[in-house]
């Protein structure tokens, strides 16, 4: 059985849904998961001037913190973040930035590698900030698995082929299409995994 860690930043809440229907993707394909969220770097009084912030850190304040031992765990991981200036969130990248020992260790290499990520409006960065993690995992050796136009259900949820993608819609729920799509992300990244297990194995 492959191992596959989510690794994710939220600040309120729309990426945390997604790699939850990633991770129900991966499980329902049969592999072992670990969910992990990145440490919060804002302030308390920035988060506490929006509601909707402090109420995610509150949801989620059992979902443990991901180390570097999650990723060394996997043999396959997903990252998510929001769109920061078609960036990925300092948060993610500044656990990314601790990963350095397992990189040159070669402990990141050869394993399934996918991302995803949202903004709050239709044209606000997401592919390039999945294609700056990309980049990340290009150095790592890491094998990246897109989704690509592989299953219609990529593109009811908006067709982004370089990886599940969503608009928050101003504060209204996440649409079951991307939520779908974010589960076939989930079954992707396992059944690569798995195969890639089998071949280190």
């Amino acid at each position: 059985m492959a191992n596959v860690t989510i690794v994710y930043y939220s600040s309120t809440g729309n990426t945390w849904e997604i790699a939850r229907a990633v991770e129900q993707g991966a499980r329902n394909a049969g592999t072992q998961t670990r969910l992990r969220k990145v440490a919060e770097l804002a302030g308390p009084e920035t988060i506490a001037a929006k509601p909707a912030w402090q109420a995610h850190i509150e949801a989620t304040r059992d979902v443990p913190e991901a180390t570097p031992a999650d990723l060394e765990w996997a043999d396959g991981f997903v990252f998510g973040s929001p769109t920061r200036f078609g960036l990925p969130a300092a948060q993610l990248k500044q656990f990314i930035d601790t990963l350095g020992p397992l990189w040159s260790q070669g402990k990141l290499q050869d394993k399934a590698a996918a991302a995803f990520t949202g903004a709050g409006n239709l044209h606000g960065g997401q592919e390039s900030t999945l294609l700056a993690l990309q980049n990340i995992f290009y150095h790592w050796g890491s094998i990246i698995v897109p989704v690509g136009y592989t299953d219609p259900l990529v593109k009811a949820a908006g067709g982004n082929p370089y990886g599940i993608s969503f608009s928050d819609g101003r504060g209204m729920p996440l649409p079951d299409e991307v939520l779908a799509a974010a589960r076939y992300q989930g079954t992707r990244i396992a059944r690569f995994a798995q195969i890639l297990a089998a071949a280190r194995g």
